[in-house]
This record gives C-alpha cells, sequence and structure tokens, in this order.
C-alpha cells in the first residue's frame, strides 16, 4: 500500500511544518481568479464530497475576492457540481479500486494517500467546509505541516445526532476535540452559529464570524410580475419549513384568491411536498436551476419566502445565502425568526419576520405584500442597500482571503 511515510497522524497537530521543507514555490492562479496571471499561494480546500449542485453557488462566491490566494478544490468523492467549481477537482487516492482502499483508509485511520501528490502545490494553508470535514481534513494539515481553517454553515453547529454520544462515535464526534485544540480558526456564517460553537466548547479566540457574501449587479427595485407569486428556492429538507409555506398558500388561497406559488429545488421531501401542494390551485415545482435562472425568478417575484424551522434532529439553518441574492436582486423577504436569519433580515425595514412554524402568520405577511404595493416597493429598496453595504462576495471573500492569510503567517496578526 503506498502511502505517505509520515508519522501517525494522531501523533502530530495540525500546522506543525516538516523537516526537510525545501522553499516553498508560489502556485499560479486558477479558477477563483480566472484571468489573473501572476504568481498566489496556494491554498487547499476541501470539501469531502465535491460537490452538490446546490452548494456550488456559495462555495464559489467565498473565493472570488481572492488576490494572494489560489483554491485548488480537493475531495474524496467528485459530484456533479464540481466542474463549475474548478477545472482541475483533485480527488484523493488512486484511480480505480485501489482508489477505494485509499479513501477508507484516509476517511477512518487519517493515513493520507500519496496521490495526488499534493506537496507538489506547496499549500500554506488548508480550507475545509462543515464541521465534519475539519475532521476528515485534520490529518492533511497534519501531514502536510499546515494551518486548518473550518468554516461551520449551520447544521453542523447544531445539529444533535452530530454531538451525541455513542457506543461507537462516529468520525466527526471522533476527532472533535483534536480538531478544537489544532485547527487555527473557525469561520462561521452567522452569530448564530458562532453562539452554537461556543456552546459546544470551542474556543473562542478562534471563532470569527465572516458572512456568505452575494455577488452585486445592477438592480434596482421593480415591481412584481401581473401575475403575483411567492418563490422558494433551496433543498426540500424538514428545517427548510416548505410545508409551512405550502399551508399558508392554502389559507391565502381562502382568503383572496391568493398568489402563485414557485418552488426552485428538490430534495428527500419532494414526493411529500408534491402531494401536499396538489390542492393548491396555483404551483409550479421547477427543480434545480442554474444560479442566473434563479436571479431572474427573484426579480419579478412578490417576495422571497424563507419559512425555516428547527428540525426533530435539531438541523438549523446557519444564514441561508438565498436570502442575501433576494435582497441583492431588490426582492423583499419573508421568513421566519429562526437561527441567523434576523442578522440580515430587518423587520418592517428589508424584510417581514414571523415567528418559526406558524402558517397563519406566513400568510398575513406575505398578504401584505401583494395588497400593497407601496409596502413591498419599501422594502425592496432597503433590502437591495444593505446588500450593497454589508454582504458583496468581493468584501466578505477578501476577509476570508485576510484570516487564511493571518493564519498562514503571511499577514500581520
Amino acid at each position: 500500500m503506498s502511502h505517505t511515510n509520515l508519522p501517525h497522524p494522531e501523533e502530530r497537530p495540525a500546522g506543525t511544518r516538516l523537516e526537510g521543507r525545501t522553499a516553498r514555490v508560489p502556485a499560479f492562479s486558477r479558477d477563483a481568479g480566472e484571468g489573473q496571471t501572476e504568481a498566489r499561494e496556494t491554498v487547499l480546500v476541501y470539501r469531502h464530497r465535491l460537490a452538490p449542485l446546490s452548494e456550488v453557488g456559495f462555495l464559489r462566491r467565498f473565493y472570488v475576492g481572492f488576490e494572494r490566494l489560489a483554491p485548488v478544490w480537493l475531495g474524496c468523492h467528485i459530484d456533479q457540481g464540481a466542474g463549475a467549481l474548478t477545472s482541475d477537482p483533485r480527488r484523493l487516492g488512486r484511480s480505480g479500486p485501489l482508489g477505494i482502499v485509499d479513501r477508507t483508509l484516509f476517511r477512518h485511520f487519517g493515513l493520507l494517500p500519496a496521490q495526488p501528490d499534493l506537496r507538489a502545490l506547496r499549500p500554506v494553508v488548508l480550507h475545509a467546509h462543515f464541521g465534519r470535514g475539519g475532521a476528515l481534513a485534520l490529518p492533511i494539515a497534519r501531514a502536510l505541516g499546515i494551518p486548518l481553517v473550518v468554516t461551520f454553515h449551520g447544521a453542523d453547529a447544531t445539529k444533535e445526532t452530530h454531538y451525541r454520544r455513542r457506543l461507537v462515535p462516529r468520525i466527526y464526534a471522533r476527532r472533535l476535540v483534536a480538531l478544537q485544540r489544532e485547527a487555527a480558526l473557525f469561520v462561521c456564517v452567522s452569530e448564530f452559529v458562532c453562539n452554537r460553537l461556543l456552546m459546544r466548547g470551542f474556543p473562542p479566540e478562534k471563532l470569527e464570524v465572516i458572512h456568505q457574501g452575494v455577488e452585486l449587479q445592477s438592480a434596482e427595485a421593480v415591481e412584481a410580475a401581473n401575475d403575483p407569486y411567492v418563490l422558494f428556492v433551496g433543498r426540500f429538507v424538514e428545517k427548510k419549513g416548505v410545508s409551512d409555506l405550502i399551508e399558508a398558500m392554502r389559507l391565502l388561497e381562502t382568503r383572496n384568491g391568493g398568489a402563485r406559488l414557485v418552488l426552485i429545488g428538490d430534495g428527500p421531501l419532494g414526493g411529500a411536498l408534491r402531494e401536499m401542494a396538489r390542492p393548491l390551485k396555483r404551483v409550479e415545482f421547477l427543480g434545480w436551476l442554474p444560479n442566473t435562472e434563479v436571479r431572474r425568478w427573484m426579480r419579478g417575484a412578490v417576495a422571497l419566502c424563507v419559512p425555516s424551522v428547527t428540525a426533530r434532529t435539531g438541523d438549523s439553518e446557519g444564514l441561508p445565502t438565498v436570502i442575501f441574492e433576494a435582497m441583492a436582486e431588490a426582492v423583499p423577504v419573508v421568513a421566519s425568526d429562526h437561527a441567523g436569519i434576523a442578522e440580515a433580515v430587518e423587520h418592517g425595514s428589508s424584510g417581514l419576520l414571523v415567528p418559526e412554524g406558524d402558517p397563519p402568520a406566513l400568510a398575513d405577511a406575505l398578504a401584505s405584500l401583494i395588497e400593497r404595493p407601496g409596502l413591498r416597493q419599501r422594502l425592496s429598496t432597503a433590502a437591495r442597500e444593505i446588500a450593497a453595504e454589508r454582504v458583496s462576495a468581493l468584501q466578505q471573500s477578501r476577509r476570508l482571503e485576510a484570516a487564511l492569510l493571518r493564519v498562514a503567517g503571511l499577514a500581520p496578526p
């Protein structure tokens, strides 16, 4: 079995430099900064499943403002969205059946496969997405002697099953203490996620909130389409609260004829939600669409609805990026007061908040925007201004790059 000849990954902390390393050769820019030719240092970006289509938009935006670091994407499984993130996704392990063995040994025992040759890339820092991804990436940081930064997105901080004690602990639970001790930084996408990690025992000095940004285009508040519709964008899973939205639309129909409901996305609850929505007079399930199409649908919507709830497993949102996308398109957001959503949506100013799991309140909020165009116009204008001031993708991406450079020792602390 061909693996790197290093001490067992449990024996050396992440960020410990290896003896005898040759001088670092800067990597040339790739993917995150197409068209730039100056030499840049390499940051390895680890996503265990690289990458579901539903994640492509927000993962890419983390790196759009990078100027000194060139992302190289790395994972154990190459998924449909990988090609949208990079022209050269790297998969751990050899090709063919031996690669399955490599990846199994890596996942369970932290043995870094010899292929691909990550040392040849001369990375200066490793950035992993999701808590479990950080635990899986920890042996990579140890083997390469580089600091590890982990971004937590929501469920990885809130879902009780990730932290529950078991007779045979899962990989994340087994490596959690080491991850808390050895990682250089934990990036939280919202204050809510940050507070949850504090409750989980993460060191406060290693926590930093950096919101997911959104790309701003020249957008102005526009009137809703002549045939008004409410828009939902996201996965069909319990925490998204789609069943509450369908019930709210049913209530609207009984009052004043309601509005059309357009749902973009899919997921394990797709069949049940389609069945639940069958009695609605006007509903469309469009499946997953490219981000450009999603933004076009946003611009004509009465509102984007984000009716998120805490799932029975404890699974919660961090701060859904789709909220920032709608605000950037000058579309008001009607959302539940859940997790970190209130950090983005100011009730009565840039959108409307309702109690979590309350379809009648959701129906009332949507009706107010349908029946009062002036209110929608005011909220739309404010939403766009807030997005431009606080959460541009370039601004948030540069904050992330500065943090990565800092832990890599390439910028002042």
